[in-house]
């Protein structure tokens, strides 16, 4: 595995790039990349405090080329009225990453009403809310633009224990294929990526909560490559998805994931071997990281 950097240090320069769930995980890691690649950078999320600590570490290099703003990206308003300060306040954007998630291991049948829609209302409701916020901007002001939204290997196979999650990321690639043709005409271009394992803390906390529920997509030993993925490499696609090196490019879901789907489906099949006491301890652990998350939100 090679740390060297393939790209120009001017890559992304002249973008300005908005980054749902930013404040966390991929999309925070992805953002110091950007920026250090000559991009300006918006991250959205619904914690201020981790926000503000994400803006600071990504503009490390190239200070107030980050920024931020609490925003449910659940909430169309919310997202249409920050998207219109970013136009207002920065200048168009030019490309989007529909990074924010929500998901948990749990069995289908214990899940109730509210925990499906916190999945799906921040994935796949989510997702249109940005991109059509973005898009119609973009159509009406007669610009190019790209979205890249990151999914998972799921949307070809589905996956059991995290079925909000599964049907909310195949809404958005389905979205990616449809609004590709639609929008091509404008030059908008959307892609997504189906990054395999790459151990961030709080979505391992969720997928991987106890010492049983280590199986399955989670595990290192299921992929060919023999290790996760890195955060750069992840970096290293989006940034060419969002540059112009291919504007030719559109309605594609890329799988990054060291052969695991190749080799058998990344998913949680392997969990249907717990117990009842084994859930109980997942949803335990789980409620208690996601309170915790909870407590820390602006919005």
């Amino acid at each position: 595995m090679s740390s060297s950097n393939p790209f120009s240090d001017r890559l992304l320069s002249g973008k300005r790039i908005l980054i749902t769930g930013g404040g966390t995980g991929l999309g925070r890691g992805v953002a110091r990349h950007l920026v250090e690649h000559g991009a300006e950078v918006h991250l959205w999320g619904r914690r201020e405090a981790v926000l503000a600590e994400a803006a600071a570490e990504a503009s490390e290099s190239r200070p107030g080329s980050a920024h931020f703003d609490t925003v449910d990206v659940r909430d169309y308003d919310n997202i249409d009225d920050a998207m219109g300060r970013i136009w207002s306040e920065h200048g168009p954007l030019t490309g989007v990453i529909n990074n924010a998630a929500a998901n948990f291991i749990a069995q289908t049948k214990d899940l109730s009403p509210r925990a499906f829609s916190a999945i799906t209302s921040t994935v796949m409701n989510g997702s249109f809310h940005t991109t059509h916020a973005a898009g119609k901007r973009w159509i009406a002001d007669g610009l190019p633009g790209s979205v890249v939204s990151t999914l998972t290997t799921w949307v070809w196979t589905g996956s059991a224990f995290v079925v909000p999650s599964a049907m909310a990321k195949a809404a958005v690639h389905s979205m990616t294929m449809s609004l590709a043709v639609e929008w091509a005409k404008y030059g908008i271009r959307l892609n997504a990526l189906a990054p395999g394992p790459i151990p961030t803390d709080y979505a391992w906390e969720m997928l991987n909560p106890t010492e049983n529920s280590s199986v399955g997509a989670t595990q290192t030993d299921q992929i060919p490559a023999g290790r996760n993925g890195t955060i750069e490499e992840l970096a290293n696609l989006t940034m060419f998805l969002l540059s112009d090196a291919c504007d030719y490019l559109t309605g594609q879901t890329i799988a990054m994931d060291g052969g695991q789907m190749l080799a058998g489906p990344g998913t949680f099949a392997g969990l249907t071997n717990l117990t009842d006491a084994d859930w109980e301890q997942i949803r335990e652990t789980s409620k208690a990281a996601s309170e915790q998350s909870k407590s820390q939100r602006s919005v």
